[in-house]
């Protein structure tokens, strides 16, 4: 998929987003979800924009497939099941039936890192909130996190994490 239409497609979500938004900032995911495909349907969108819609869903499908099969503990109190799905890394798959004990390690040390990485980003959720909490009792007159965020935290348009904007 070109980078051009990934961003075409990002521009296809956002825009649909912003439609559905309503005047509390919210939308629901499924609305977003049905007026996305509603903009991919259209007869008049781009070739290459549909193909790269195509790979997005064939890479969801997948991604579903491979969550669906990943190992769980069952009532027989073991992860085992022939047909479930050890991820190895760099996209290696394997079938729990024919893993090996190098895959059992492989996959053991790849589950430790990846729960570090979840820890770590948790904690650094769990200490934005408990700031912006604090935050909001200290600023009863504000309302909503972009305006704390602003007021109390300086964030500025120029900030150097911003969303990229799509090219039009």
């Amino acid at each position: 998929m070109t980078n051009t239409a990934y961003i075409r497609l990002q521009h296809i979500v956002e825009q649909s987003a912003v439609a559905l938004t309503d005047a509390d900032g919210r939308f629901h995911k499924r609305h977003l979800t049905d007026a996305v495909r509603e903009q991919l349907a259209r007869k008049d969108l781009d070739p290459h924009i549909k193909a790269a819609a195509l790979d997005k869903l064939a890479e969801s499908l997948v991604t579903g497939f491979g969550e669906h099969r990943n190992p769980r503990r069952r009532r027989s109190g073991s992860l085992f099941h022939p047909q479930d799905i050890v991820k190895l890394g760099n996209g290696i798959w394997v079938w729990m039936d024919r893993a090996t004990d190098s895959d059992l390690l492989e996959w053991s040390r790849l589950s430790r890192r990846n729960r570090v990485r979840v820890d770590l980003a948790d904690a650094e959720v769990q200490d934005y909130v408990d700031q912006r909490i604090d935050a909001f009792r200290s600023h009863t007159d504000v309302l909503y996190l972009g305006d704390l965020e602003r007021v109390v935290f300086g964030w500025t348009e120029e900030g150097p994490e911003q969303v990229a904007q799509p090219e039009t």
